[in-house]
């Protein structure tokens, strides 16, 4: 089997919240993301790839990504490239996901950027705030 490209973002930081997501491109059409997420909020959470690796300022850095056709995940349509769904936290607080992305090709789209779990469900750019945008 050819390599495709892999990566893994170690999250961790000041705060409470540790993990590690695995990004596997299995298909040139098919990148696998698995991953396990410990001390977030019981309840859905947005999880997403920014242009940037840098996080000083929160989102609020990041240019807005273009909106790509509907994604099998959601039913909505506007959602953006770096738009990985939401995961679900337990009662523990612990997140276990596995997903695949027809959009993502890992060497190019995840190596040298920022992977940002939000603090809630993220409505995957179909919001009315102006920050559903970015």
């Amino acid at each position: 089997l050819p390599d495709l490209g892999a990566a893994v973002a170690m999250l961790g930081g000041m705060g409470s919240i540790q993990g590690v997501v695995r990004f596997l491109q299995v298909t040139p059409e098919r990148c696998l993301i698995d991953g396990t997420i410990d001390g977030l909020q019981p309840g859905l959470h947005g999880l997403h790839v920014h242009e940037l690796g840098d996080l000083t300022q929160d989102c609020l850095r990041y240019p807005p990504t273009v909106p790509t056709t509907i994604s099998k995940y959601t039913h909505y349509c506007a959602k953006h490239a770096g738009d990985l769904g939401n995961i679900l936290a337990g009662p523990d607080g612990r997140a276990l996901f596995r997903l695949e992305d027809s959009q993502l090709k890992v060497v190019w789209d995840i190596i040298g950027r920022s992977l940002v779990v939000d603090s809630g469900e993220d409505d995957l750019g179909a919001g009315g705030h102006p920050l559903s945008k970015i």
